[in-house]
């Protein structure tokens, strides 16, 4: 279950990625890697392909030392949600590390 709540963090830094240059399966696993993320190609290939069918990414096909590769670049409308995305993930993150209570159940005072 802890890994579904990564994998939000994980699309976004892959469009980050991609957004600066061009980004290939592997080279994201191995980014990933160095983050303590260990994705498998049956992970990570879905989650690209999703962001790709959203409109984040597009897919252009390369041939690199006689073997095709899937190159994914951000689109505009993927730069656009990078734009919006440091603001809402850091209020999220913030009051998770914070530890604080969400404010309408503070003035509730209850624990619904």
């Amino acid at each position: 279950m802890l890994r579904q709540f990564f994998l939000g963090f994980i699309k976004i830094h892959i469009l980050h990625h991609a957004a600066a240059q061009p980004v290939y399966g592997q080279a994201l696993i191995e980014e990933l890697q160095h983050h303590g993320y260990a994705l498998s190609p049956g992970t990570l290939y879905p989650i690209l392909h999703s962001l790709e069918k959203a409109g984040y990414l597009v897919r252009k096909n390369r041939v690199v030392a006689g073997r095709q590769r899937n190159n994914y670049t951000a689109t505009a409308f993927g730069h656009q949600a990078l734009v919006e995305a440091p603001a809402k993930i850091r209020e999220l993150v913030e009051e998770v590390v914070d530890d604080q209570a969400p404010k309408d159940i503070e003035a509730r005072g209850d624990d619904t």
